[in-house]
Order: C-alpha cells, then sequence, then structure tokens
C-alpha cells in the first residue's frame, strides 16, 4: 500500500471516527422510570430540570397514583405505559430508573439486562442475596450497569470522611457506628403504596433492617475498601407491633472484622430522623453529622469546633448526574464505589447473615455461610 493510499484511509477512517463517536454524550440521556410507589422517586421527578437526563417514560399500572404525582410534578400521562415492557417498547430508554417494590428489582434488570438497558435501582440492591447473585449474573453477562442508589451517596460529609482516613487524619480504624432511622414510616407519612411493600417482609427483605441497615454496610464496606467482615450478630425489635406487626422496626447489626468492630443501629423507632456515623481511629475521631456538618477531633476539646464538608462536584453530586456520567463514560465506576455492584454485593451478603442471626440468636461467620 503506497503513502498516499494510507493518508487516503487515515483522513476516511478519522472522517467516520468523528461522526460516530459518542456524540451522544452531548444528549440528555434517555431514562425511563419503573414504578412510582417508592417514594423516593420523587427526588428525580422533582429534580429541577437540567440536560443531563430527559424522562421519556414511566412504567405504572397504579393510573390514580400516576395521575397523583402528575397533578404535583407537572409530566404529561402520555410518558405513562401500564408495564415495564410497553415504556420499554414505546419509549427506547438508554436507562431505567427502578423506584418499584426491593422484590421487583430482580424482574427489572431481568427485562433491561438483555436489551443492553442500564439499571439503577433504589437501596438495597435486592431482597435477598439469592435475587443479588442472578442480578449481578445478568448485569455481567449483558454488559449493563447495574448501581444502587443511596442517599447518603451524595453527602460531601462522607466523602470527606473518606478522604481524612486515606490521609491518615485519624490513624487506623478501630470502630465505626452507623445512625440511620426514623420515628418510622407511618409515623412520617409515607403514602399507603409505599407503606404496603416496605412493611411487607417479602417485598423489602424485611423492616427497618433492611430499610436503614442497607446503609451502614455500604458505608463500612466502602471506608474499608471492600472488606467482608469475618462474623455478623444482629439483634431486631418489633417495637410497635400494632403498626409493623410483619415486619421489625428495630434492629443492631454488629460486624466483625480482623481489628475492628462496626455498629449498625437501623430503627422506625426514633424521635427524629438521623442519618450519621461515628468513625474512631488510633487517633482520632471523625463524626458525620448530616449530610456537610462534620467533627474531627483528637482530643475532646475539638469537638467545640465543627467543620463543614464541600458538596460534591458537578457529574458527582446526585444520583442522576453521576447515573449519566457513568453511562456517557465521564466518570467509571470502580469495584468499591458506594454505587457499584461489587460493594452492593457485599452489603447484601452482609443483610442476609443479619438476617438469619436475628432469626436464630446465632452469630454468623459470612465464609462458612455463604459457602453451605
Amino acid at each position: 500500500m503506497n503513502i498516499k493510499l494510507i493518508f487516503c484511509f487515515l483522513l476516511i477512517f478519522n472522517s467516520l471516527w468523528a461522526q460516530n463517536r459518542p456524540e451522544k454524550s452531548t444528549k440528555p440521556l434517555r431514562i425511563g422510570i419503573v414504578g412510582l410507589t417508592h417514594s423516593h422517586v420523587h427526588w428525580i421527578l422533582g429534580r429541577p430540570k437540567a440536560d443531563d437526563i430527559e424522562i421519556v417514560g414511566i412504567a405504572e399500572p397504579n393510573r390514580a397514583l400516576a395521575e397523583q404525582f402528575a397533578q404535583r410534578h407537572g409530566y404529561s400521562m402520555d410518558i405513562v405505559f401500564n408495564s415495564l415492557e410497553e415504556m420499554i417498547q414505546k419509549t427506547k430508554p438508554e436507562a431505567v430508573t427502578a423506584f418499584n417494590s426491593i422484590y421487583e428489582h430482580l424482574a427489572t434488570v431481568e427485562y433491561c439486562a438483555p436489551r443492553g438497558i442500564h439499571v439503577m435501582v433504589e437501596k438495597p440492591l435486592a431482597v435477598s442475596y439469592e435475587h443479588t447473585q442472578k442480578m449481578i449474573a445478568l448485569a455481567k453477562k449483558h454488559n449493563i450497569l447495574l448501581l444502587t442508589n443511596y442517599e447518603t451517596t451524595w453527602y460531601g460529609s462522607n466523602e470527606k470522611a473518606y478522604q481524612l482516613i486515606k490521609e491518615g487524619a485519624i490513624g487506623e480504624i478501630r470502630k465505626m457506628v452507623f445512625h440511620y432511622g426514623h420515628p418510622g414510616p407511618i409515623e412520617i407519612g409515607c403514602n399507603k403504596e409505599f407503606l404496603d411493600f416496605l412493611t411487607d417482609p417479602n417485598l423489602n427483605g424485611a423492616g427497618a433492617l433492611t430499610d436503614f441497615g442497607c446503609y451502614g454496610a455500604n458505608l463500612a464496606t466502602w471506608l474499608l475498601n471492600g472488606q467482608k467482615p469475618i462474623a455478623v450478630s444482629c439483634i431486631t425489635h418489633q417495637i410497635k407491633p400494632h403498626l409493623y406487626p410483619k415486619v421489625d422496626d428495630d434492629a443492631t447489626i454488629i460486624l466483625k472484622y480482623k481489628d475492628l468492630q462496626v455498629v449498625i443501629q437501623a430503627s422506625w423507632c426514633w424521635t427524629y430522623s438521623r442519618k450519621d456515623a461515628e468513625i474512631y481511629g488510633r487517633k482520632g475521631i471523625i463524626e458525620c453529622l448530616n449530610g456537610a456538618d462534620m467533627i474531627l477531633a483528637t482530643k475532646i476539646e475539638d469537638r467545640g469546633n465543627p467543620i463543614k464538608a464541600s458538596p460534591l462536584p458537578e457529574g458527582r453530586n446526585d444520583p442522576f448526574a453521576y447515573f449519566a456520567s457513568v453511562v456517557r463514560g465521564k466518570i467509571q465506576v470502580k469495584p468499591n464505589d458506594l454505587s457499584a455492584m461489587e460493594n452492593n454485593q457485599i452489603v447484601m451478603m452482609i443483610l442476609e447473615a443479619a438476617k438469619y442471626s436475628a432469626k436464630t440468636g446465632e452469630t454468623v461467620i459470612l465464609e462458612k455461610f455463604f459457602d453451605k
């Protein structure tokens, strides 16, 4: 092949590459919403308009619920379909966000994965470890993203704590205590459709144990660089059986690692809502009081000098911006990231072991439990 032919070939190749390179990266990500029964759906429906995502369809058979939310958020009922299948076929989204029951996450992935449609589910990833394995296998087989959304992923305080730990600000971690809970889903006014699955152990996996226990498991796994605990113990209570007759409403999960302990307190029985963490190191303490306010203390006097964490940067500051950035290749998901499959597989191992421990009163040795 002579020089002229090579030069012509390169010109043609560059022209074709320029035409076919990810021009779509400049376009909004076409998102379908699967279900409206999880009240976290107001997060995406009420999100200020931006050019990173476009909601092209909603799959929700409950027309009354869809109409109620349409009046609240202003979307057209023309984009609401009775089933996931119809919504996908009519609107052809590139990705979906699942706001249905936790049990239905598997069916969502079963339909979307073979069609190359990326999936983000609300926490936790699945209703059981069995479902988790099936979902991850499908995602890997069909090369789709399978992400899990937690409110706490977008807290600047958690990101700052991670950085401080990496920098050695408090030395080696010795203990972590997570508090996640509120007065109860009925008490805070969750809608009936949300309560119907949230308080059903078959549809939600458990009660407060899964609803709030997953946060601590997710953050602990991330802060400990993907370590699995050696052992899991859990005690649950039904403090309000007249309100929550089928599920626990209070849980304490204890995770044993080689050189440290993690305590996750998850509850529907607290006077007010809280999502905070205490991280104890060999030479200091980090407290994440909320999404922004923190304490970094090496002595008791330091606790009177709180610091404020910066918000996360654009593209990583909310789940839908992040989802769009990942699909468009602007951000690469690492295995230990808070939204990643691998991290959330460990989360589901912890929750499964915790449920067994609470039921039997036994401490679960994780490696033996999942080798059975």
